[in-house]
């Protein structure tokens, strides 16, 4: 019966099992931690946000996985589990398809383009720059947060867009009615959702940081010239960064769903993330110049909290990034999230 199940729906042999335990999985946290939030008692409320908080993040990396039609034989059943995600991880505002067309654009351009620029924002609006420097000195998301809000109001900004506007208006309704609904039955129920998701979108942010540096290209810009290593595949791994939780206890990783097993990821896309330990095995064995260690990455992370805002273009030239990962003084990049898709 699995097997005739596995054949008919899943695209990989050995993904049954895998999928449904994790959807399981993410959806156990997610609902089951947004119930023992509304118990209001403080150590359940406790249990309850990070588990939700996990929650999403396992949502975002299925999103991800369903993305590159990873995950079903169909792209239209990866599409519809992938849309159904996103509204776990708030960012239903944008459509699916502008989800995987701009991740795919990442993978196909080698770089990461961007829509709304925020770092030409902030430097231009120098309180509004003050502000986010103090908040991400304290460890909030506010990058983060500010890209996940302009999704929100993209179609009413971009002109690309503007075809969604009756269907960003419509969820908005949903959405807001249902966060104002906990917030009447109890702000510290809300404030505990909000804490959920900021430490959703901080991991998120943090496997993003040092997982390429690439260069920025604006998404609307199609002068070729700006896309130098389009399909140059020695320029992405060379570019690319593995930032597992743990080479020697792989099961950590499983927290992320084997996300950080990224140059596996990136040089073959469609491998589901259940078969990437194995692949990074097979292709790199004990190769470590592109693997960043645990404690690097913490450090790097810290330490650039609010460097990482605007970035240091020079670590897009050369091999100057490679070392600082070396030595955790690397500063990586900022609101790149396949969520945010522009």
């Amino acid at each position: 019966m699995i097997n005739r199940l596995e054949k008919k729906w899943f695209r990989y042999p050995g993904s049954l099992r895998p999928s449904i335990a994790a959807l399981f999985y993410c959806l156990l946290t997610y609902f089951g931690g947004g119930m023992l939030i509304l118990s209001l008692n403080p150590i359940l409320m406790t249990i309850g946000t990070l588990a939700m908080a996990h929650g999403m993040i396992i949502a975002a990396y299925m999103i991800h996985e369903c993305g590159h039609n990873a995950v079903f034989k169909l792209p239209h059943h990866n599409a519809l589990l992938g849309s159904a995600l996103n509204w776990l991880t708030g960012g239903c505002y944008g459509t699916y398809d502008d989800l995987r067309a701009h991740h795919m654009r990442h993978h196909v351009d080698n770089a990461d383009s961007v829509t709304f620029d925020y770092r030409s924002y902030l430097t231009r609006h120098p309180i509004q720059f003050k502000i986010v420097k103090a908040l991400e000195w304290l460890y909030v998301p506010v990058v983060e947060f500010l890209m996940h809000t302009v999704l929100i109001f993209a179609p009413f900004i971009f002109k690309e867009k503007k075809d969604q506007r009756p269907r960003v208006i419509g969820i908005i309704a949903v959405r807001f009615s249902l966060l104002l609904a906990v917030f009447l039955y109890s702000p510290i129920a809300y404030a505990c959702y909000l804490l959920a998701y900021a430490i959703f979108l901080t991991v998120l942010r943090f496997m993003d940081a040092l997982q390429h540096n690439y260069g920025l290209v604006m998404a609307f810009d199609n002068n070729s010239e700006l896309i130098t290593h389009k399909d140059d595949r020695d320029y992405e791994q060379s570019h690319t960064f593995s930032n597992p939780i743990s080479t020697h206890y792989p099961w950590l990783n499983l927290l992320m769903l084997n996300f950080g097993y990224h140059n596996a990821h990136h040089s073959r896309p469609t491998t589901p993330w259940h078969e990437l330990p194995k692949l990074h095995k097979a292709l790199y064995g004990n190769q470590v110049a592109f693997v960043v260690p645990f404690r690097k990455q913490l450090l790097s992370f810290h330490k650039n909290r609010v460097a990482r805002i605007i970035g240091d273009d020079s670590e897009t030239q050369g091999n100057q990034f490679a070392q600082r990962l070396q030595n955790g003084s690397a500063v990586g990049a900022n609101g790149v999230s396949f969520l945010t898709p522009f």
